[in-house]
């Protein structure tokens, strides 16, 4: 008795919970009017004046080439040479950057490698252990005479 009683159950709730199919029913088309807001459209444009400030700084690095000067596990001989070329060539910016277990000083911003090798050649007199112009990510000044994209 109480076998055919939970099979009648069982039987009515899978009917119960059974999904229609929708297949063969056919669907109308209608149309939607969406109502926008104006000040939606003021806030896409502050963001994107938010979006032009914050990625300012990331356009202002270009690929170009950088001179490594020195490739040491020895920190002292590194930041010496790192002095030294802060005292005989003030306008090239030292860049230190550590790669366990060594330091690789680079200089200079150089869009063109014809640039690079000029100082690369004044530099191997300073460092005749090797002085190797390579590919790099370099920082570029934003020219003031260049006017900013205009908003719109």
């Amino acid at each position: 008795m109480y076998k055919n009683l939970i099979f009648l159950l069982l039987f009515f709730s899978a009917k119960a919970f059974a999904q229609e199919d929708t297949s063969s029913v056919p669907v109308t088309k209608s149309n939607v009017v969406v109502n926008k807001d104006p000040r939606i459209e003021l806030l896409i444009r502050k963001q994107a004046e938010i979006n032009e400030e914050t990625t300012r700084d990331s356009r202002r690095n270009i690929p170009g080439y950088r001179i490594q000067v020195i490739n040491s596990s020895d920190r002292g001989v590194v930041f010496a040479a790192k002095t030294k070329i802060y005292q005989q060539f003030p306008e090239l910016k030292p860049y230190l950057m550590y790669q366990a277990p060594n330091y690789k000083l680079k200089v200079g911003n150089f869009r063109t490698q014809e640039e690079a090798e000029q100082y690369s050649k004044q530099l191997s007199a300073l460092f005749p252990a090797g002085v190797y112009v390579i590919r790099d990510t370099i920082e570029v000044k934003p020219d003031p005479m260049t006017p900013a994209a205009p908003n719109p």
